[in-house]
């Protein structure tokens, strides 16, 4: 029994890579987001004399561009950084976005090795106070990498007829889904009134393509006491004729939404019977669910024209 212990033990030791202590503080004045890198502990050693050179990388995922890095640590498994970094963030943007802290392995000759990561999605935090904690680190994700695509559609609302008008025209950049490195995509549009499916529409399916153009336009009557309680969720889909179906994204719109799609939304309902396209980044289709499910409504001003 012995050495498969000695074994287990050696096993958990090889796995774990650690924990990271960080602080975040939301100023809804300032819409400035402060993240504190406090310092790490039990970092997995990546160097061959059984230590690592650790720095730390923090970026948030609805801007990529803007990353910060700590300064490099050497020779210790247990640093203490004690460094912050200020992100502005519009108050509609903190739910989408997901704060990412990476740490990596120093290395002057070859390139750096990740030894983990923390990932914290916004919308899983309250940020009504300061918040200190511990997370483990765990192996780095390849989330940015896997981009979903992009599709641009136009809305239309006019009040007096409580005509709703959804134009899908094109989509580009979708994932491969097919073994061929292709797509068959089609796009779907719900309506859901107070959480419950209410009407569908689905365009038609275009074949090998993963920057398909549709052109397709669908009007749902939606009276204008009746707005305010709608999401419209688009989401694109892989057609399949031998097995099912599959989502490649989705996202959604509609005065629960967030960011672009609400902005995208408001636009609409203050400039009515005008069509306004835009694109928008489609996301995974379990997170638009749960948000669907989840978040509570903003109510926005109505102007009846």
């Amino acid at each position: 029994v012995q050495p498969e212990m000695d074994d287990l033990e050696r096993g958990v030791e090889q796995t774990g890579r650690g924990k990271l202590q960080y602080s975040l503080e939301y100023n809804c004045r300032a819409q400035e987001l402060k993240v504190g890198v406090k310092q790490a502990a039990e970092l997995k050693a990546m160097d061959s004399g059984g230590t690592s050179d650790p720095y730390v990388i923090v970026y948030l995922t609805s801007d990529m561009k803007k990353k910060y890095e700590t300064k490099v640590y050497r020779k210790t498994l247990n640093p203490v950084f004690n460094e912050s970094f200020t992100f502005q963030v519009p108050q509609v943007e903190v739910p989408e976005s997901t704060l990412v802290m990476q740490i990596y392995d120093f290395n002057r000759f070859a390139k750096h090795d990740i030894i983990g990561e923390v990932r914290l999605p916004l919308a899983s935090v309250s940020l009504q106070h300061v918040i200190e904690q511990w997370s483990d680190l765990v192996a780095a994700s390849k989330v940015e990498e896997e981009k979903l695509g992009e599709i641009c559609f136009s809305l239309r609302y006019v009040p007096s007829t409580g005509k709703l008008t959804v134009l899908i025209l094109e989509a580009k950049k979708l994932k491969r889904m097919d073994s061929h490195g292709l797509s068959d995509p089609f796009v779907k549009v719900h309506l859901i009134l107070n959480r419950k499916k209410w009407k569908k529409k689905t365009t038609s399916v275009k074949k090998n393509t993963l920057s398909p153009y549709f052109n397709e336009v669908f009007v749902f009557e939606v009276p204008f006491n009746q707005i305010q309680n709608v999401d419209v969720v688009i989401s694109v889909w892989d057609h399949d004729k031998v097995t099912k179906n599959e989502p490649i994204g989705k996202l959604f719109l509609g005065c629960r939404a967030t960011g672009n799609q609400l902005r995208h939304w408001s636009d609409m309902l203050s400039n009515p019977r005008r069509p306004l396209a835009q694109w928008h980044s489609l996301q995974p289709p379990d997170v638009v669910d749960k948000a669907l499910g989840l978040k509570s409504h903003l109510k926005l001003s109505l102007l009846p024209r």
